[in-house]
């Protein structure tokens, strides 16, 4: 009996082993391997791939088209998973594979039709760019040939644990990224549905007061239209509208770092350009680091998975960075209906909706049918809603005016060129064909010019600032045009011999166009500009400058919020901490974890009471309202649900107590055990299976981190995320520092690895080395990688048949 049980265990765990060992060798092939001879279609002459111990490919091929061949086989290789996602996202397709709880994405998706455009894009380029894309799509295509020729062969682990195999990749799967960031960095729009929301529960007055960097007037303008408006929209579901795009509320949008210094502030002879780009983490990161030698095409830097083009990077001759201008580039109009619902009022009389019908196929349930309508204005988004109500009002409906649903679009175009240009000049030149987001450009070239400028399209409205709803009957806020090219903010060579951009303002008030009023608070600029005035800068000081951690917005507020007397020794304590407190978001120590615990209460302590159930739609630290409400409108401090006033102090009082009861219920009484790190985590989440318990501890990923929402190095928060109001979960992705001396020495790093595979050892190995601001040089020769490289791709051309 002994010996057939001492069999069995020996049998279950030879089979367990042997079922493992399948396991592991079956991951493998879904990996690079270290030394591959390829043979694949479509190539003219070899192409060898270096990938140094980082897992970043150096690219060395004899002609361009060859070059972006090869990038598209490693990009897929590396992240073919996450270029899956991508266009799926953006065709309004995941319902296929994940079934109707992705059926809500789809839907906005197939609203706002940006793969239909993305394939009438593809037409509209120039021939060299259209051609860059098509041998792009032949390299993914060939390395997605090469998995599925393996048994049980997947290009990455995920199509197995959904069992689906993919599509050929197309042109139009490359060119639908740029739509999907255009979308996400011009949500404006929402903001505009909530001030029409909290316009039905407060006074203009009180509305205006909330965006206090808004004119003057916004309080009559908001009531003229809401006039206008409220009959027709009053039975419209607006927070339901709010959450049609995928994207939570309170989530920090697209900002950035950029600037560059001119020779003669730096400590060598060249320019120093940095950037950083900060966008929403996830695993793996959006950027992923390659390197290309080809004639008429070198270029370093960051790409992104499913493009053929070098995003942000320098060419060795200039460099360029980019950040968000956040100028206000959508907005809603209220169509009104006639009596059968077919017909939309315009100034010209009554029009006909355009329609299109789409079907989303769902997995594991029957087709979902969408009817699609569209006016002048744009697509009919509240058609999106189930109820009927919500679909009609009173006899209205909304429409949606974005700069990115353009019909015609050449940004493909301008990164291609601008990965080509020599000068300032051809580099300008490259950006007439940017379309969408308006964004910041920052130059500098190895002769020495440093510049400035913001492309991309930007309504010119017949009046009004777009700031809510506005009738779409009247025409009086309808788009009349765009700003001209040549009349975009630009600079060349500023006298002061450096231009800085955190998404402050770029404009002054003598700018004879509205841009936006949207602009970032100025504290991550300022804290640069102090930085680099304060002596001349290295690239390596550069560096540190991207890690600063200073806030100057607690600067600002922690002198208006000390000036009580807390109610007990507990409250005193922590105001002594913060008495000697730098300002520094450091990972170690209590101090940035209990300001902005406070600033949070304070926050809920002076409008959660005005708001009520739109308060946590408002709410993020909104730094700039609160220094109105300390400084000017005190009136937001009297809670209108007690009987008795409270003053400005009472409620910053109130919240420090609230702060320490809630620090105190999770961390314990003692505050030196505190710290800024231990729930200001780094979270990097699967797009999919970070949802998937036991798989979601090999694919989520988190580092303790330093930052806030307006430090240079910065860690934003979802800070109306009850459950996790502390987590870092959008920042700098992406750094750079360009050394214009001698571009070899300039430096890079990504957030979390350069493979999307979570076997591969390169899906985590630089998240460590991001957090603690170190950065990788990419400008090794050939010679020294082949001594080097932790493996080599050999791509050759297949025999062609006579």
């Amino acid at each position: 009996m002994m010996r057939f049980i001492l069999y069995s265990l020996l049998g279950f765990f030879l089979i367990t082993a042997l079922a493992a060992g399948g396991t592991w060798g079956w991951l493998q092939t879904t990996l690079p391997g270290v030394a591959e001879t390829v043979e694949v279609p479509v190539l003219e002459t070899p192409v060898d791939i270096q990938r140094n111990k980082d897992g970043i490919p150096n690219i060395f091929a004899k002609s361009a088209n060859d070059a972006y061949f090869a990038l598209g086989y490693v990009h897929a290789q590396d992240r073919f998973w996450q270029m899956e996602m991508m266009r799926r996202f953006g065709a309004g397709r995941l319902s296929e594979i994940f079934g109707d709880r992705a059926l809500a994405s789809d839907k906005w998706m197939r609203t706002l039709g940006l793969y239909r455009l993305a394939e009438k894009e593809v037409a509209q380029l120039p021939p060299a760019t259209r051609q860059a894309l098509v041998v792009y799509a032949a390299g993914v295509n060939a390395r997605i040939k090469q998995s599925q020729s393996l048994p049980w062969g997947v290009p990455a682990p995920e199509f197995a644990f959904f069992r689906f195999k993919p599509e050929p990749w197309r042109p139009a799967d490359s060119l639908v990224w740029g739509k999907i960031m255009a979308s996400w960095l011009g949500l404006n729009w929402r903001d505009e549905l909530l001030r029409a929301r909290l316009a039905r529960k407060l006074s203009p007055q009180q509305v205006g007061e909330l965006w206090p960097i808004y004119p003057e007037d916004m309080p009559r303008t908001l009531e003229k239209v809401r006039q206008k408006t409220a009959a027709l929209i009053g039975d419209m579901d607006l927070q339901k509208m709010t959450a049609l795009a995928p994207w939570p509320s309170g989530m920090p949008r697209g900002a950035s770092n950029a600037w560059v210094i001119a020779n003669k502030h730096t400590l060598n002879r060249g320019a120093i350009l940095a950037n950083d780009p900060h966008l929403a983490f996830g695993a793996p990161i959006l950027w992923y680091l390659a390197r290309i030698e080809a004639p008429n095409l070198t270029v370093i830097g960051a790409t992104v998975p499913g493009v053929p083009f070098t995003i942000l990077g320098h060419n060795g001759t200039i460099a360029w960075g980019m950040t968000s201008t956040q100028s206000d580039q959508t907005d809603l109009f209220v169509e009104q209906l006639d009596e059968t619902g077919k017909k939309y009022k315009t100034p010209d009389g009554w029009k006909d909706f355009v329609t299109r019908s789409e079907t989303i196929a769902v997995k594991g349930g029957p087709a979902v049918h969408l009817n699609v309508r569209e006016s002048q204005h744009g697509p009919i988004i509240s058609d999106i809603l189930d109820t009927a109500a919500n679909s009609a009002g009173k006899g209205a409906v909304m429409a949606l005016s974005a700069t990115y649903l353009e019909p015609e679009n050449l940004t493909a175009d301008t990164f291609y060129q601008i990965n080509r240009a020599k000068n300032w000049e051809q580099f300008v030149t490259a950006l007439k064909g940017f379309q969408a987001p308006q964004s910041n450009f920052l130059f500098a070239d190895t002769k020495g010019d440093i510049g400035f400028m913001a492309p991309g399209l930007v309504p010119i409205r017949k009046g009004g600032w777009g700031l809510v709803p506005s009738p779409g009957w009247d025409g009086e806020t309808d788009w009349t045009g765009y700003v001209p090219f040549d009349e975009l903010p630009r600079v060349l060579n500023p006298p002061s011999g450096r231009i800085v951009n955190s998404n402050n303002a770029i404009t002054d008030k003598d700018y004879p166009y509205f841009l936006s009023f949207d602009w970032a608070p100025g504290y991550r600029a300022r804290r640069i500009l102090d930085l680099i005035d304060a002596k001349p800068q290295s690239v390596h000081a550069t560096g540190k400058i991207q890690q600063d951690t200073v806030s100057e917005m607690a600067k600002q507020l922690l002198p208006l919020m000390r000036d009580i007397e807390p109610d007990n020794e507990f409250g005193r304590r922590a105001l002594a901490i913060l008495e000697k407190w730098n300002a520094q978001m450091s990972r170690q120590g209590p101090q940035a974890l209990i300001f902005t615990a406070w600033l949070l209460e304070l926050n809920r302590a002076v409008y959660a009471d005005e708001l009520g159930e739109l308060f946590n739609d408002y709410l993020t630290l909104r730094p700039q309202f609160i220094v109105s409400v300390l400084t000017r409108h005190k009136g937001w401090c009297d809670n209108i649900n007690t009987p008795e006033p409270e003053d400005c102090p009472d409620r910053i009082r109130f919240a420090l107590k609230q702060a320490l009861d809630t620090l105190t219920a999770k961390y314990g009484k003692d505050m030196a055990l505190w710290n800024w790190g231990g729930v200001h985590m780094a979270r990097f989440s699967h797009k999919v299976l970070s949802s998937v318990p036991l798989l979601n501890r090999i694919v989520d990923l988190e580092i303790p981190s330093d930052g806030g929402n307006y430090t240079i190095g910065r860690g934003a928060m979802h800070i109306n995320n009850a459950q996790r109001p502390f987590e870092n979960v959008h920042g700098a992705g992406f750094r750079a520092v360009y050394d214009l001396e001698d571009l070899r020495r300039s430096r890079f790093i990504i957030a979390t690895g350069q493979s999307g595979n979570p076997y591969s050892s390169h899906y985590r190995d630089l998240m460590e080395d991001w957090r603690n601001g170190l950065y990788r040089r990419m400008g090794q020769t050939l010679a020294a990688l082949k001594n080097s490289s932790e493996s080599t791709l050999l791509l050759t051309p297949q025999p062609r048949v006579r």
